[in-house]
């Protein structure tokens, strides 16, 4: 995992700018990497659970959406 984690760093524009912030935070390279690793794993889980191909840019969309802090009714 640790390994898929850190070959995604230059594939994945979500998963680079997942670990570029867990560093900013202050963790380590590999903390964020091991933090990358799972959430690689909870998106494997979500597409063999619901039996779809994973799409880069419907993760991106959905990760956007998901961190949007809600807006005032």
């Amino acid at each position: 995992m640790h390994q898929w984690a850190f070959c995604s760093l230059t594939r994945s524009i979500w998963a680079r700018q997942f670990s570029d912030a867990k560093i900013a935070a202050g963790k380590s390279h590999h903390t964020a990497l091991r933090t990358l690793a799972n959430r690689w794993l909870e998106t494997l889980w979500h597409c063999l659970a619901k039996g779809i191909h994973y799409d880069e840019t419907v993760h991106i969309r959905n990760r956007r959406q998901a961190l949007q802090p809600p807006s005032a009714a």
